[in-house]
């Protein structure tokens, strides 16, 4: 589960003036300075990962952890092993990469605490992080002109910075791959989100793949966000999922950390009603939700799961897991097939490939993020499309500059396991372009 605030608006954030910007840098460095004595055990440097304080490369990699809501512990573990790799091999061009973690807590305290450590250690870049709080930690990294690389796509933000670099399209292309995928096998299709400002703009992201697919609206379901039990949403989802009798209809719950509480009443209730099919993206359901809700025998056998990239299986992962298998070995934060973990991995392939670029040169966040806008393309080995960002990405009228890849995955659960739905990802670039998101 990601607990993932849902994309607010698809109004672009301002780019902020310089002047602004430190404005705001400083205000939320005050209060991460205030928060830095309670939080501190929350920062840390990986012990072992480089032996030089001299010419080593500093990056930071941060994520919630031991929070009783999201928590991501395999990224940072992945980034420690991914650089221990690159170290084992000696480095970049000779420079040793020396990873700092930060845990953000899961509070807009703790993102930006997380942020002004960064600042004040100089590290390049911030890689493969998870935090939904974009509008607290960009603020000190725009400041000080750190990029951001391979955010978990939690926060609108990531997708309007000047120093965000994306390697996923967040739940913007989810959720409107998932309508797509559902258009032609699903009769009546239900939407259960939040009734909140957050969640207005959620049924438009569904529709829009609906609409491509020539499928009618979703049936826009509300649920308050405090609930702690679904009983009544449950039914009324049947009910509207089971209106047709002619085609099985499908539940798309979009709950974020209460999706799981909605899927056990849901499941509890649906053996009163005629069958229906469930579907999620991978932001709220993933392998290890399916196996803790039953896996074969739980309530998302048979389902459709939207995903940046391909499943755990293929074999565009092989090496992320046979260094998994050589610096990790044990380490059971790390789950190959968890999104944050390959977020991570991916996000680190692009800071290699931005490091390599500069060659001898001088190694700053100034180098990095320059070498990343001035038209630099990143293979990820078929796990992304060929990655760049140029300042005006093509979603750029729809409010997303900074999104590099809106590739979507479709995979379905077969005895438990995810599997792959489709021969090749969806490009949502397009419907995105057409959707209605005002």
């Amino acid at each position: 589960m990601t607990g993932r605030r849902p994309i607010l608006s698809t109004a672009p954030s301002s780019i902020l003036p310089a002047a602004h910007r430190r404005v705001r840098a400083t205000a939320l460095s005050a209060l991460a300075m205030t928060a830095c004595v309670s939080l501190a055990a929350g920062c840390g440097v990986v012990p072992g990962l480089s032996t030089s304080t001299d010419d080593s490369i500093k990056v930071m990699t941060w994520a919630p952890q031991g929070t009783s809501a999201t928590n991501k512990p395999g990224m940072p573990a992945m980034a420690a092993a991914y650089i221990k790799w690159i170290n084992s091999q000696g480095g970049i061009h000779g420079h040793k990469l020396k990873l700092l973690t930060c845990n953000d807590h899961n509070t807009s305290v703790g993102a930006a605490t997380c942020a002004q450590r960064a600042v004040d250690e100089s590290v390049v870049a911030v890689v493969g992080s998870y935090s939904q709080f974009g509008d607290s930690y960009f603020a000190p990294l725009e400041g000080a002109a750190i990029p951001y690389i391979g955010g978990y796509g939690a926060s609108n933000e990531e997708f309007t910075s000047p120093v965000s670099y994306p390697v996923n399209g967040g739940s913007l292309t989810l959720l409107a791959g998932l309508g797509e995928a559902l258009a032609d096998s699903c009769g009546p299709v239900t939407l259960v989100r939040p009734d909140s400002i957050a969640g207005d703009q959620l049924p438009q992201l569904l529709d829009s793949g609906l609409h491509a697919g020539g499928h009618a609206k979703a049936i826009d379901q509300l649920a308050a966000e405090d609930l702690t039990e679904y009983d009544q949403q449950s039914q009324s989802a049947l009910e509207s999922a089971t209106s047709d009798s002619a085609k099985t209809g499908c539940v798309v719950p979009e709950l974020g950390d209460r999706t799981a509480t909605f899927m056990d009443n849901f499941q509890r209730a649906r053996q009163d009603y005629p069958k229906v099919k469930t579907a999620a993206e991978v932001g709220s359901v993933d392998q290890t939700v399916i196996n803790s809700t039953g896996g074969a025998a739980g309530p998302y056998e048979g389902s459709y799961i939207t995903g940046w990239y391909p499943v755990a299986s293929d074999r565009r992962w092989d090496e992320m897991k046979r260094v998994i298998s050589k610096e990790a070995f044990g380490d059971n934060r790390i789950d190959p097939a968890d999104a944050g973990v390959q977020t991570t991995w991916i996000a680190y392939q692009v800071l290699t490939a931005a490091l390599e670029k500069i060659g001898d040169g001088e190694i700053s966040a100034d180098s990095v993020r320059h070498t990343l806008s001035d038209g630099l393309k990143v293979s990820t080995g078929g796990l992304t499309p060929s990655l760049s960002w140029p300042y005006q990405g093509k979603l750029a009228a729809a409010g997303f500059a900074r999104l590099a890849n809106a590739d979507v995955n479709v995979q379905t659960v077969r005895s438990g396991l995810l599997e792959s739905a489709n021969k090749q990802a969806l490009d949502m670039t397009k419907i995105l372009e057409n959707a209605d998101l005002s």
